[in-house]
């Protein structure tokens, strides 16, 4: 098979999810065509030779629906030429737009792929697309389905993370994501958001809360305790897993993802496609896989689909050098860690979504290109990025430098 080049990465900041947030100003489509626009300007990009532009898009409606890739390369003034798709996999689908497009260069069939994701999510609110899997009670019952949040309570209840635990997971996330942005780690790959006018609107990850402490997180009550109890979801977790008497709630805002609005695009080429356009590869996908998990755990995902990953690809956990997880939740990570005896000093090594957020189509192709900067800043060579994913899935994906 061809193989699968990465030649670069761009993402905006990330804006609070919010009505207050700076991008709310700022349509879906436009969030897009700005990362579009950069990685043409960046790489010099003949836009007509541009064979697809894929992205993820979590809830593809209002502004943000009618295939989101296509109207965005409109606004950024492509050729006419390049074609578009939004994909959805829940919260990889960034991730998975990239692996799409790496599938389609190794089997031939395309040279130069734009692929990354959307979501402005306090634009179009998480859910707006509905769907079966939590409004069909023939669906919903065979799929344990429960709030994401309590899903991760049962993981912590499960696995005995403690409230203190997934607290300073949090804390640590958010001075790891301070430090990255105080030292200027994120720089070369972080676009500032500019009006019409030329006027920056958002130029730094807006989520974060540097000043995060123990205290001010034990100040914070559950959040997911009363869908739990009160709306009967315990119950389903429960009878999912029988060996937990009753489900200990220790997530919340301040240790759970924050709700964001983002884009993220990464420039991926075959070898002729890279030459025909100048440039040098980065790094190159080495493999990647999907994989169905626990639905009413929901989030373990990663930690079977790495399984799967390293057993098809003929690696080992000694073959990575730094693991990239969304941190969807605190007890998701701690889990993946503790799966794998992964110390905390090889993975998420500049916070994560706890600190910065997660604009559910765009996280995946954001924190790939995250480790690529860090696997280049210390001189590394491999890293596996992975998601979990609602209804219960994993996505991953390894890559390598070259």
């Amino acid at each position: 098979m061809t193989e699968v080049f990465i030649y670069d990465h761009v993402r905006t900041p990330r804006g609070r999810g919010k009505k207050d947030g700076a991008l709310h100003e700022v349509p879906s489509v436009r969030l897009a065509a700005k990362t579009l626009e950069a990685i043409r300007d960046r790489n010099g990009l003949d836009t007509g030779t541009v064979d697809d532009i894929i992205m993820g898009c979590v809830d593809p409606v209002m502004d943000a629906g009618a295939v989101i890739p296509k109207a965005a390369a409109f606004e950024a003034g492509y050729s006419t030429k390049a074609p578009g798709m939004q994909i959805s996999r829940f919260c990889a689908s960034g991730l998975d737009a990239v692996n799409f497009g790496a599938g389609k260069i190794a089997q031939g069939a395309d040279d130069i792929v734009i692929a990354g994701g959307v979501e402005s999510m306090s634009r179009v609110g998480l859910g707006m697309s509905g769907g079966a899997w939590f409004m069909d009670p023939s669906v919903n019952f065979p799929a344990y389905f429960m709030p994401q949040g309590v899903s991760a309570d049962l993981i912590a209840t499960k696995y005995g993370f403690s409230r203190t635990d997934v607290d300073a997971y949090a804390v640590e996330s958010q001075m790891r994501a301070a430090q990255a942005w105080e030292k200027g780690w994120f720089d070369k790959s972080v676009i500032p958001v500019k009006d019409q006018n030329g006027l920056t609107i958002l130029a730094k990850d807006e989520h974060m809360r540097p000043g995060t402490d123990m205290q001010a997180l034990a100040s914070l009550n559950p959040s997911f305790q009363m869908p739990g109890e009160m709306g009967g979801f315990e119950a389903v977790g429960i009878q999912a897993h029988p060996e937990i008497e009753r489900i200990n709630y220790v997530h919340h805002a301040g240790n759970s993802s924050g709700i964001v609005d983002g884009a993220s695009v990464v420039l991926l080429g075959s070898k002729a496609g890279g030459e025909s356009m100048g440039k040098k590869p980065r790094a190159r996908i080495r493999a990647f896989a999907n994989i169905g998990s626990d639905p009413a755990l929901m989030l373990t995902g990663p930690v079977d689909v790495t399984e799967k990953l390293l057993k098809r690809s003929g690696m080992s956990l000694a073959d990575i050098d730094l693991f990239e997880l969304n941190e969807a939740f605190a007890a998701v990570v701690l889990r993946y860690m503790q799966a794998f005896d992964i110390d905390h000093d090889r993975i998420n090594v500049n916070g994560g979504a706890i600190a910065m957020g997660h604009p559910l189509g765009a996280t995946g192709a954001m924190i790939l290109g995250t480790v690529l900067d860090e696997l280049e800043r210390r001189d590394l060579n491999t890293a596996l990025v992975t998601l979990c994913v609602g209804a219960g899935m994993g996505t991953a994906t390894v890559i390598e430098r070259v």
